[in-house]
């Protein structure tokens, strides 16, 4: 009762895609800019963006069940799911090392899986939707924890989140292996055609893939650095003034 006919496959930067990227990151930047004007509705922001959370990672899991879909691969042990336990965490005990690493995995790899995103299914089918809601949410709360309670990420921690990525990165290689699975994409790139495609294979394929998420932790810092460098600033002038 699940399935609807007449579901066109995924397309790449069709129309649906472009109209979902535009939404996403209109609404986004608008949330940055818009900041202060909505700090009294952080309450509400805070438990939305948790509420999309948990409903992107269970309803996948209920939905797959429900239609006799779900299989090992379902198991929420990818980069995102990662994301989202970590943010879920985050929201009801602070730790600055749990949103230093959140941070990273959480704020431009979900973007640019919406931009290349790995699905089958055209909008709107609950496949798509649920696919870019959840891959929204977690941008979205990396930004509530530095826009609204002061999270902030050292230098330091680019390269000290790297490393636990890749520490987390070997038992899910091993574990691909005994399943047969492709959790964090370690075995190889997704069926569908995403940026991963053009990483080659075999022994290229995993040295293209180091050199992309050490890249994509420094460019996902240089908004931070530059943020810390302002607010530095501003606190040694305020502190001459005074």
């Amino acid at each position: 009762m699940f399935s609807v006919t007449g579901m066109q496959d995924f397309t790449l930067f069709s129309l649906p895609h472009i109209v979902t990227l535009i939404i996403f990151f209109t609404t986004f930047f608008a949330f940055v800019y818009y900041r202060k004007k909505l700090k009294p509705y952080q309450a509400m922001i805070k438990w939305t963006v948790f509420a999309m959370l948990l409903f992107g990672e269970l309803s996948i899991q209920l939905y797959l069940i429900l239609v006799h879909e779900w299989k090992l691969a379902d198991l929420p042990l990818h980069v995102c799911s990662l994301s989202t336990f970590l943010a879920l965490l985050l929201f009801f005990k602070r730790r600055q090392k749990t949103f230093n690493l959140l941070f990273f995995i959480g704020l431009l790899p979900p973007i640019l899986s919406m931009i290349s995103p790995d699905i089958v299914h055209q909008f709107p089918h609950f496949e798509f939707i649920r696919y870019f809601l959840r891959h929204s949410a977690i941008p979205f709360a990396v930004m509530y924890f530095i826009l609204f309670e002061g999270y902030r990420v050292p230098r330091k921690a680019i390269l000290s989140s790297f490393l636990t990525i890749n520490l987390i990165a070997v038992p899910i290689f091993f574990l691909n292996q005994l399943l047969g699975t492709n959790f964090f994409f370690i075995s190889n790139p997704s069926e569908t055609e995403t940026i991963l495609t053009f990483f080659g294979s075999g022994n290229m394929y995993y040295i293209n893939l180091e050199i992309a998420a050490f890249m994509v932790c420094i460019i996902t810092y240089i908004p931070m650095g530059i943020l810390l460098n302002r607010e530095n600033k501003n606190l040694r002038v305020d502190e001459k003034m005074n």
